[in-house]
């Protein structure tokens, strides 16, 4: 890593710990800055406080306290999840104090090239492709950022001959100074997180922040089938990359008589391709695109075309028994997540979904549930989606208290050769800590109810 000199003697505030706040609060001290670490959570109850604590951190728990801002700090590290409407942010704004978040730490320090990807879905999806085509072709890449891994402890152990394959959310490009990507992706862009957004200006103008300090060295890939990302990619100063999978692009990458071109490349035939649903093919072509960029031989990027079958949570096959096949989806937070799921099966669907009430409704649901003959509902939202099922003609909607009920709820309406797929269209946070936590039940439930099948 970059020993920088920048932070020496400097009084950073780190508001808000998780994962990403104890390793800038960290980071930070091993820099040479005065940090002070604020989190809501009591300290009594907060064991990465008590451990920041060991390490001669100054630790204040409990509230978030406007009186910091007394204090003289010279920045703010803020964790992504804290709203920009949170009182010591609001303070901090009108005092004209820089606000990051840690992605910025880790372009400050990393010696590795970036690749850095952001859009409304198939971020996770994009990222693990790339890195596993980097990985094939031995180019040793790290993997990074809102996919679980802290971008600033990444970077703490890459070195030059690293490529780090950086995921990245709205939230976190909004606390960026100086970061640039060598490489950058906008999979696509729709409305979301309005509620942590202001509006959609800013929500888009947050995504375009991934390639606001790229230069001509650098390239921005963009999904070329959105006319509102190719306007906005204009102000970009680096080259411009598109993707489509709705018409033939001579320089890019495209879909072209069932073939994936490149570069006027064919790579590979879309029949052989083995992660399912259409929507995947525009993440496939990002993907693709960043590898060509690194240097990956064509071999090796089919290779792993034809053998990647998803991410765990993002439409990842769990098993098949007694013929359903049963998919877990639960990343699917939001509408479009979840049509472009069930848009991925020709097979009759049992749906489970349901979750937090974010006050949206779900009519744009309705022309992707043609294929769904059960809905399994459950969590704040299943009331609005029972809703929405009747008026998409569907007869059987059941009501069950979580996911686990819903496993043999499901399995009880299913038929041979049914799909049986969890994609909530919700977020999970009204019965579950993360979406992850949401798909491992499902799983564990899966599982069990395949055991007690095979008596």
């Amino acid at each position: 890593m970059k020993n920088i000199k920048q932070y020496h003697y400097k009084k950073v505030l780190v508001l808000g710990l998780a994962k990403s706040g104890v390793v800038a609060a960290s980071l930070l001290h091993q820099l040479g800055a005065f940090v002070t670490v604020n989190d809501f959570k009591p300290f009594e109850e907060n064991p990465d406080a008590q451990g920041l604590l060991e390490q001669g951190i100054k630790v204040i728990c409990g509230s978030h306290p406007v009186e910091l801002l007394d204090e003289g700090f010279e920045l703010i590290v803020k964790n992504p999840g804290i709203p920009y409407s949170n009182p010591i942010i609001q303070g901090a704004v009108d005092m004209g104090l820089p606000i990051i978040t840690e992605v910025e730490l880790a372009y400050q320090i990393a010696e590795a090239d970036i690749i850095g990807i952001t859009g409304t879905n198939g971020k996770t999806t994009t990222t693990t492709l790339i890195f596993e085509m980097l990985k094939m072709a031995h180019k040793q890449p790290l993997i990074a950022g809102n996919i679980g891994t802290v971008a600033s402890e990444v970077a703490q152990v890459a070195t030059s001959e690293n490529t780090m394959v950086v995921e990245l959310s709205s939230f976190q490009l909004m606390g960026i100074e100086t970061f640039r990507p060598h490489i950058a992706i906008l999979t696509n862009l729709y409305e979301a997180h309005l509620d942590y957004h202001s509006s959609w200006n800013e929500y888009a103008q947050a995504k375009m922040n991934i390639t606001k300090n790229q230069t001509p060295d650098d390239y921005l890939i963009v999904n070329a089938d959105q006319e509102v990302l190719l306007n906005l990619a204009q102000t970009s100063h680096a080259q411009i990359i598109p993707f489509s999978t709705t018409r033939y692009l001579e320089n890019g990458a495209s879909i072209d008589n069932g073939k994936l071109i490149y570069d006027q490349e064919e790579i590979i035939d879309i029949s052989e391709i083995a992660l399912p649903g259409a929507h995947n093919l525009e993440n496939i072509l990002a993907a693709t695109i960043a590898a060509k960029l690194k240097g990956v031989e064509t071999k090796d990027i089919v290779t792993i075309l034809s053998t990647f079958t998803g991410v765990k949570h993002r439409t990842q096959f769990v098993s098949e028994f007694n013929q359903r096949r049963f998919y877990n989806d639960s990343k699917a937070t939001n509408i479009l997540a979840a049509s472009s799921a069930l848009k991925a099966f020709k097979d009759p669907i049992i749906l489970l979904a349901g979750g937090l009430d974010r006050g949206n409704e779900f009519e744009d649901l309705i022309p992707s549930l043609s294929n769904v003959k059960a809905l399994v509902l459950f969590g704040q939202t299943a009331k609005k989606l029972d809703e929405i099922g009747k008026k998409a003609g569907i007869q059987t909607i059941v009501h069950v208290d979580n996911v686990e009920e819903a496993v043999p709820t499901a399995y009880e309406l299913s038929a041979r050769g049914d799909v049986i797929l969890l994609s909530p269209a919700c977020a999970s946070w009204d019965q579950y800590k993360t979406f992850e936590v949401r798909g491992d039940i499902f799983i564990e439930a899966v599982h069990k109810l395949e055991e007690s099948k095979n008596f």
